[in-house]
């Protein structure tokens, strides 16, 4: 497996727990706070960063 597909399968997990972050707690109808909204962001910027350079990886 190549060093760009980890890159891609580590983007895909942190953006799974973006989703996870940002949903918790919205079953029961309670607000988001902004811990949860700051951590959604980071894993966000963190899987949007994971995937582009794997596929950058792949490209180049």
């Amino acid at each position: 497996m190549t060093y760009g597909l980890l890159l891609l399968l580590l983007g895909g997990f942190l953006l799974g727990g973006t989703w996870s972050v940002f949903q918790l707690g919205q079953d029961e109808g309670e607000p988001r706070s902004t811990t949860q909204i700051v951590m959604a962001v980071v894993l966000l910027v963190a899987a949007l960063l994971a995937s582009a350079a794997g596929v950058l990886y792949l490209i180049g």
